[in-house]
C-alpha cells in the first residue's frame, strides 16, 4: 500500500515558503504522492494554480487532485487545465472528481447547483476524454503526457454514486470522516462490486498526533466545517478524524492495508512541517 500526504491547504496564513517547504519535503521523502482538494468559499489557495506549482516544483511524487468538483466547471476548460497539469508533471498527475457538497461554492462562481449529479460528472468526463484523445470537433491542446489523459478517480460515496462513477472512473478517492476501518471496508466492497476488476482503492482521513491531537483537530475542523453551522461543526469535531500516537497511526495504516487499499492519503490538520519527519521515522 502506498502512503501519500495532503498539503495543508485548508490552514490559515499560508505563504510561498510554507507551501514550498511542504512540497519539497514530500517530494524528497518516502511519500508516494502529494494531494489536495478544491474549495472556493474559504481561505485556501486556488486549486488549479497550486497544482501547476506543485507539478513544476516536484520530480518524483504522484500528484493527486482530491477532489475537483467537475459539475462546477466548464468541461472544455477543465480538460485543457488537466492536460496542462499532466504535461507539466510528465504523467504524474491523477484526477479525482466529485460533485461537492457546498452550494455556496457553486453560487460564488456562477455555477448551476442543480447540475450536482453524478450523471453530469460522467458527461463532463466523456467530453474531457474526447478532447484528450483528439476526437472533439475543436482542436484543444495541449496533448496530455499520458496517452488518453490521466487516471480518473471518483470521490463518490454510496452505492448509487459508485455505480454511476464506475462507467468512467478507474477507482475511488474516498474519504473516511471518522477514520473508521469498517466504513472504509464498506466503501471498498461496494467499489469492487461495480467497478472493473482491480480498481484503485484510495482512502483518506484527517489526522493529528497526541499529546494535543484532539485540540488541534477540533480547532482545524471547527474552521473547516463552519459552513455547516457552529453547533454542528462543534459536535462533529469531537469525533472526526484520527487522533492518537504515531505508533497507533502506523497500526491503523496496517489495518487499512490489510483490507486491500491501494493508497492512503493522510490529511494534516496543522501546517507545521516538522510532523512529516516525525511520521517518516515511524510509519515507513
Amino acid at each position: 500500500m502506498k502512503i501519500g500526504m495532503t498539503l495543508p491547504v485548508m490552514e490559515r496564513d499560508l505563504s510561498r515558503d510554507i507551501l514550498l517547504d511542504w512540497i519539497q519535503k514530500i517530494d524528497h521523502g518516502p511519500w508516494s504522492s502529494i494531494a489536495m482538494g478544491e474549495r472556493i468559499v474559504f481561505h485556501n489557495p486556488e486549486f488549479i494554480t497550486l497544482l501547476g506549482g506543485v507539478a513544476a516544483a516536484t520530480n518524483k511524487t504522484e500528484i493527486i487532485a482530491t477532489i475537483s468538483v467537475a459539475t462546477m466547471h466548464n468541461p472544455v476548460l477543465l480538460a485543457k487545465q488537466i492536460a496542462t497539469l499532466d504535461m507539466l508533471s510528465e504523467g504524474r498527475f491523477t484526477l479525482g472528481v466529485g460533485v461537492g457538497g457546498r452550494e455556496e461554492d457553486y453560487l460564488a462562481i456562477g455555477a448551476d447547483y442543480s447540475k450536482r449529479r453524478w450523471a453530469n460528472v460522467g458527461d463532463n468526463i466523456n467530453t474531457m476524454k474526447s478532447i484528450w484523445a483528439g476526437e472533439h470537433n475543436l482542436h484543444i491542446g495541449p496533448k496530455p503526457f499520458t496517452s488518453g489523459g490521466p487516471q480518473i478517480l471518483a470521490g463518490a460515496l454510496g452505492p448509487k454514486a459508485l455505480e454511476i462513477s464506475s462507467t468512467f472512473a478507474d477507482g475511488i478517492a474516498g474519504f473516511s470522516f471518522n477514520a473508521d476501518i469498517n466504513e472504509i471496508k464498506e466503501s471498498f466492497d461496494i467499489t469492487k462490486k461495480f467497478f472493473k476488476p482491480n480498481p484503485r482503492l484510495i482512502t483518506s482521513f484527517w489526522f493529528a498526533i497526541e499529546p494535543n491531537g484532539r485540540v488541534q483537530l477540533k480547532s482545524h475542523l471547527q474552521s473547516y466545517l463552519a459552513w455547516m453551522g457552529e453547533e454542528i461543526a462543534e459536535m462533529l469535531s469531537d469525533s472526526a478524524g484520527f487522533c492518537g500516537s504515531v505508533f497507533e497511526l502506523k497500526d491503523f495504516l496496517e489495518q487499512i492495508s490489510n483490507i486491500g487499499a491501494s493508497d492512503v492519503l493522510l490529511v494534516p490538520t496543522s501546517k507545521d512541517v516538522k510532523q512529516l519527519k516525525m511520521l517518516e521515522e515511524i510509519i515507513f
